[in-house]
Parts: structure tokens; sequence; C-alpha cells
């Protein structure tokens, strides 16, 4: 009886969305990019076709927020002048061809284009001529690119490449990039936005639940990881949001650890770092649980610091609150936990960071290295205000992520110095005595007008995870059945 009424909990918990966003609230993003840059030739690239039909494609999350278009090899290109359109948006796209279509499936094509949304349809092998013909008929005016423009990275993303064969044929032509005008508007999310980001995160919570009762001594991470994305898909996820962490003992310890291929031993504990991207949008939900269903002590000590700090920084969030704020509070706490534990000499204790200068790092970083959150939206680490700095505005959706690390190799990495000999000497009985421990809990937020909500309820305190991890397993929770009209009323499996 228990577990039935655990499971339909879980289904009681998705969020009810509509089926997509709405061709309108498209046509406002482009207008207030256009507001934005004032003046210029703005061009979107879409993620280029994948080298070989059957590597599966993702569109680029820019582009995606600016069109909802999500078919390879798609341009948009808008004419702005004074903040409005000079002519209408056009979206450049791959016809519609049966003999590709059998290899790749079916197009929307370019006269469909306008119905679907909202703009006006081109083919894509005439982008070059179209841009050219801009670009000739008024010299001065800039050419906007918004992507991967200019990214600094080493090598040239599609977009720079693109770029060079416009500035070739244009020398001294004009180009920026309109990237940040983008981020900006990305940063508060709609109502739509925060409903889809709402149900990836349901899924994701449905996916922890469903691995904490599988988990036992004995499996591989893989097996974990396996179920997790199996339930991500049946209820109506796209994908992953990114690589799962199913990370067991020493892996426990690697913050972005994604080979998840090492049998689960009863005394390890098991971060899972886990999220379901659904309709483009990620969740981000992290829980960390011992093999065996109990904390053992020492495991109960590393675990309460963390959530500890957690429940700090949720105490010191609010509406149009800091950041910033969230994240000195989790701080505050971790140096204190970390203090009584005998990890750190004191709150606020620092070591040598290297040999070579004088320069000091808190103590506290050997064992918490990242910052407390980030926000979430198209991208699992997306444009906005989070619990690392900014200020949470309504319509923000981010993370707070605080975690404890003791690697088994830290006392031997630490540079060493007279000072630092002297720490080493302090804290080492702690760190053999937690070696090998390493907890993350994170949790998804979304900022309303009303007070900042907690939408990733899985659970966490420790009694709640000891009581989901003694029932027994009985299989995959049953899937919402919700899921399958969402999921055909997106044009999935139409004839």
């Amino acid at each position: 009886m228990t577990k039935t009424i655990l499971a339909l909990s879980a289904l009681l918990a998705f969020t009810t969305v509509s089926a997509q966003i709405p061709e309108s609230e498209y046509a406002q993003r482009r207008a207030s990019l256009a507001s934005g840059v004032g003046n210029g030739i703005v061009v979107a690239l879409g993620s280029p076709e994948p080298a070989e039909d059957y590597i599966g494609f993702n569109q680029n999350s820019s582009f995606k927020y600016l069109t909802g278009f999500n078919e390879p090899g798609a341009a948009l290109v808008m004419v702005v002048k004074n903040g409005g359109f000079s002519g209408t948006p056009m979206l450049f796209v791959q016809p519609s061809d049966p003999t590709q279509e059998v290899w790749t499936g079916r197009r929307l094509g370019v006269s469909n284009v306008r119905t679907a949304l909202g703009i006006e349809g081109r083919r894509a092998s005439s982008l070059d001529a179209a841009v050219d013909s801009l670009m000739s008929a008024d010299p001065a005016t800039p050419l906007l690119m918004v992507g991967s423009f200019d990214s600094g990275e080493r090598f040239l993303s599609p977009d720079d490449q693109w770029t060079a064969s416009v500035l070739k044929r244009h020398p001294g032509a004009s180009v920026k990039s309109a990237t940040a005008i983008v981020d900006h508007l990305r940063e508060v999310k709609s109502e739509a936005e925060l409903n889809f980001i709402r149900r990836a995160v349901d899924v994701t919570v449905n996916a922890e639940r469903d691995a904490m009762r599988f988990i036992d001594p004995g499996l591989n991470e893989f097996e974990v990881q396996a179920l997790i994305e199996y339930d991500f898909r049946r209820n109506g996820a796209d994908r992953p949001s990114f690589s799962s962490i199913v990370g067991s003992g020493p892996n426990s310890t690697t913050l972005h650890y994604s080979a998840d291929d090492r049998y689960i031993e009863k005394n390890d504990m098991i971060v899972m770092d886990i999220g379901a991207s659904y309709r483009g949008y990620a969740a981000d939900v992290t829980r960390s649980v011992p093999a065996t269903g109990i904390f053992s002590p020492v495991q109960r000590d590393i675990y309460s610091a963390v959530r500890a700090a957690q429940a700090a920084a949720e105490k010191n969030s609010a509406v149009n609150g800091s950041g910033g704020a969230m994240s000195r509070a989790a701080d505050a706490s971790l140096d204190e936990s970390l203090a009584r534990l005998g990890l750190i000499e004191a709150p606020g204790a620092t070591y040598d960071c290297d040999a070579a200068s004088a320069r000091q790092c808190s103590q506290r970083s050997l064992y918490y290295m990242h910052g407390l959150g980030h926000g979430i939206g198209l991208d699992v680490h997306d444009p906005g205000a989070s619990s690392a700095g900014g200020k949470l505005v309504p319509g923000s959706a981010f993370t707070i992520e605080p975690g404890i690390y003791v690697r088994a190799t830290l006392l031997d990495i630490i540079p060493k110095t007279p000072r630092n000999q002297a720490v080493i000497s302090k804290i080492g009985p702690a760190v053999r005595k937690y070696a090998g421990i390493g907890v993350r809990i994170e949790d998804d937020y979304i900022v309303t007008p009303r007070g900042i909500e907690w939408i990733s309820r899985a659970p966490r305190e420790i009694s709640e995870i000891e009581a989901l991890m003694k029932e027994p397993w009985t299989g995959p929770s049953p899937r919402d059945a919700s899921i399958v009209e969402a999921y055909r009323s997106t044009g999935h499996h139409e004839p």
C-alpha cells in the first residue's frame, strides 16, 4: 500500500503543460531583439546538419529561442532600422525533399514556414545571396551575428566560418555580435518557459525517486544511469540535458564524472547529478545517497553539513534579493561545519595556494571548489540570475547546489610549504576519516512575484531518503498517462 501511494504521489507531481510556446511569443522575442540592436542586419544561424544523418541533432539555444524551429541548416535574417523591422524577418530552411526525407525525416519546407511560424520562408541555399544583396544595398549597416560568432574559442565555429566568407565578399564591412542582447532577453523566463522547466524537473525528480529505490551494492553505475534515462524518455523528455553523473565511492568526489562504469560497493556514497530536457528546457537535480540505504556516521556528518549549507542559502533567498547573499550564507555554513568536523582549522582559515607565492586560498575550497548555483533554461547553465550572483527577479530559474568532496588524494596534492605542512598535520586525521566521501545536494527554484518556489521535491532529508530506499524495488514508477497526449500534440507520431 505504501508503495502505491508513493507512486501515485509521484504522478500527481507532474506539471500539466501546454504543447508548445505560441508563435506570438517568438515574434515578441524577435521584436525585443530588434529594439535592442537598433540598426543592422541580424543573422542567427541554426545548428548545421550532423556530419552523418544517423547522428542525433540538437538545435542551438539562441536560434531556438528566436524561432522555435528545430531543423538543421536553417538561418534567421532580420533587417532592423531604428529598433523596428524593415521588411519582414526571413527564415531560410532546407526544402521539403522526399528523396532526402526518407533518410532524415519529414521537413517543414519553405512553403509551410509562414503558416507554421509566421515568418517569410526562403530556401537555405539562397541565404548568402540574400545577405549579399542586403549588405550591398546599405554597406554602412553592420552585420549583427547571434550565436557562437567571435566566442574566443580555440577553433572557429560554423558561425565564425560563415562570417569570414561574408567578409571576403564584403571587405571592410562591420560585423558585431548581438548574442549578449539575446542572452539578456533569456534571463527572465515567460510563463510558458517556466512550465516547461517545471515539467523537466518533475520528470527528473521521478527518476531520482526510482533510482533511490533501485540502488543496491553490486549494481554498476551504468545500470542506475540506464534506469534514469529510461525514466526520462518514457515520461516525455527529449533527452538528458547533460551527461548523467552517477558517481559512487571515489567517483562521488569528481564533480563532472560521467564514465558511470564502476560497481557500487556497500560503503559508498553515490552522487546522482541528473537532468531531463523537456521541449528543450533543462532540469538539474542532484541527490547523494548511501549504497546500503542507511547513512553511516561519517556519511551522515558530511551529508548534514551540505544540507545545512543549502538550508542557509534558501533562508537567505528573496524575491528581488541578491544571489550573492545566498552564496555567502552557504559559505559561512560550510566553514562552520568543516571546522567542527576537523576538515579545516577554523572558519575563514586559509592555506598557501602554491609554493611560489604568498597567495592564500580558503581551506574550504579544498572540499568545495565550485559556485553555489546557476541559471537553468534552454541551457543547463542558462543566462540569468543565480544563487551565486545577480538579482532574483520574477521569472528567474536557478539552482542551489553546495557540496563537500573529500578526495582520498587531498593530503598529497596540497603544496608542500612550511605553512601547509602545519595545516596537513592539523586536518590530516579528519581527511583520512572522511576520505572518499562526496556529497552534493542540488535543487531547482523559480522566482515568482509571490515568492521563490522549490520545484525539485525529491527526498533530500536523511530520514526521507532512508525511508524511500527501504522500499522493495518492483520496477519503474507508472508512466503519467497525460504524457502520451502531450507528446502527440507536438506532432510526434502523426501521419
